[in-house]
């Protein structure tokens, strides 16, 4: 069942209120989860049952994504304040330093969690920050044709093209490299999810020129499925580069979003970071 909390974070303009949206299962030490721009905490469902069995899992509505709402006016989505909105999610829940993982937008944001040391792990699924600006400029222009197409695309038309797999390919073969696994109740959510993405320009935005400094102090794995078609594999060497002690795994046949496509790995991948 999905939840929603309510806090005040700190801001340049004095503390303001934020509501999160969330889901929580399973036992033992708590686990964060992060998805990427435009997506939702549902991008997480293959593999929660398998992190259940080990972990408490808290899978989080990013602020203006899925069932969150926006960030108050004025309020940035730069990658210091959604980081304070998340460290103070937590302190609400009494997560005292969870294990984190993410995807994309969430993966880069684990690291900033690891960074400030706000957690005790660090999974990062393909984050971002690591690109060349070519590649930021091309993986932002995919981002906004995905956001176009899915605004353009009337709502009873979706849910015909989710119904057959080639039709599942044409919505989501950019972030997944097995597009039929998803059903079709999960493309049409996710579609409709970004759709609705409230945050989705303005996170965007806050992207340009960003790079990652690098995390201490923590456990660090960072995993790249071998055909992300947004964030370029090689993008990890990089990555690797800025964090040595990171572990660097290749998720083979995995696009963007590889825990759809191969859940098993990627729970191990998690679960072996989070020992």
């Amino acid at each position: 069942m999905t939840t929603t909390v309510s806090f005040t974070v700190a801001t340049a303009d004095g503390p303001r209120p934020v509501s999160v949206a969330y889901e929580r299962t399973g036992s033992g030490e708590p686990l964060l989860l992060l998805h990427g721009i435009g997506h939702h905490l549902r991008a997480w469902d293959p593999v929660t049952r398998i992190l259940a069995t080990e972990r408490e899992v808290i899978a989080v509505d990013l602020p203006g994504f899925g069932t969150s709402p926006a960030l108050p006016d004025g309020v940035p989505y730069d990658l210091a304040t959604i980081g304070r909105v998340l460290g103070a999610f937590c302190a609400e829940l009494g997560l005292d330093r969870p294990h984190v993982a993410g995807n994309s937008l969430g993966g880069l944001l684990a690291l900033e969690l690891g960074r400030t040391e706000l957690v005790r792990s660090v999974t990062a699924l393909s984050p971002a920050g690591f690109w060349t600006e070519a590649e930021r400029r091309y993986a932002f222009g995919t981002l906004r044709t995905m956001r176009r197409s899915a605004l353009a695309l009337p709502v009873g038309l979706i849910e015909r093209l989710s119904r057959s797999a080639a039709g599942r390919a044409a919505l989501t073969s950019t972030i997944y490299a097995r597009p039929g696994r998803r059903s079709p109740e999960a493309v049409v959510a996710e579609t409709l999810a970004l759709r609705g993405a409230t945050g989705f320009h303005q996170t965007l935005e806050t992207g340009r020129g960003l790079h990652f400094d690098g995390v201490k102090g923590v456990p660090v794995s960072v995993a790249w499925g071998t055909r992300d078609r947004i964030l370029l594999r090689r993008q990890g060497v990089r990555a690797k580069r800025v964090i040595p002690h990171a572990r660097l795994v290749r998720l083979p046949g995995c696009g963007h979003v590889p825990m759809n496509d191969d859940p098993a790995l990627v729970a191990r991948v998690i679960l072996d970071t989070s020992r």
